[in-house]
């Protein structure tokens, strides 16, 4: 009787052109998961703008804007440790027509809201990384009068419907204007 070789064939190391490749594709399904999410949530709709009727942000006066579930997807995102989060951002319709006519800065009446997720591995498929539990929600409003010292923008941070502290609110401009001045103080940019 002979015996049969049950070990697996031994794996040769990855180069690092594929070890590149490996994190551009797991890159390309966490932007497809957090697309389907978003279009789930309804984030493909066209709905206008409401004004929020819930609590606000100290500070900004920003609050949750209502149908905001409803706009369309402007880009998904990723944020590495320590935070570990899936993101999407969603724009109403005046931030959409400013993006597809390359517009900045934006115009008064942008909204922009994002929603942050915890990352998780997909227990149905291991190597597929979900959103899990939600994080925060994050809004940002254009003004130019009413944000004058602030870059034209308002902004809300939101836990559970409520908006955080001042203390973390206070830190909102200062991060956006060290960073991304240029841009009109956005970081989101359109995932065509």
């Amino acid at each position: 009787m002979t015996e049969q070789n049950n070990t697996l064939p031994r794996r040769l190391p990855r180069t690092p052109v594929a070890q590149r490749v490996d994190r551009r594709k797991r890159s390309v399904r966490i932007a497809n998961v957090v697309l389907n999410v978003a279009l789930l949530l309804g984030a493909s709709g066209h709905a206008l703008a409401e004004p929020g009727k819930g609590p606000v942000s100290p500070i900004y006066g920003v609050a949750i804007p209502e149908g905001y579930r409803q706009w369309q997807m402007i880009a998904p995102a990723e944020e590495a440790a320590p935070l570990d989060e899936l993101r999407v951002v969603l724009g109403n319709p005046a931030a959409i027509k400013a993006i597809e006519n390359s517009t900045l800065p934006y115009p008064d009446g942008t909204i922009l809201v994002k929603l942050a997720y915890k990352r998780m591995q997909s227990p149905e498929f291991p190597s597929a990384t979900v959103p899990g539990a939600p994080t925060t929600v994050q809004v940002m409003v254009k003004d130019s009068r009413r944000y004058a010292s602030t870059g034209g923008w308002g902004f809300g941070r939101f836990i559970n419907g409520q908006p955080v502290d001042a203390a973390q609110h206070e830190t909102c401009f200062a991060c956006h204007a060290a960073r991304v001045k240029d841009r009109d103080y956005v970081f989101t940019r359109f995932a065509p």
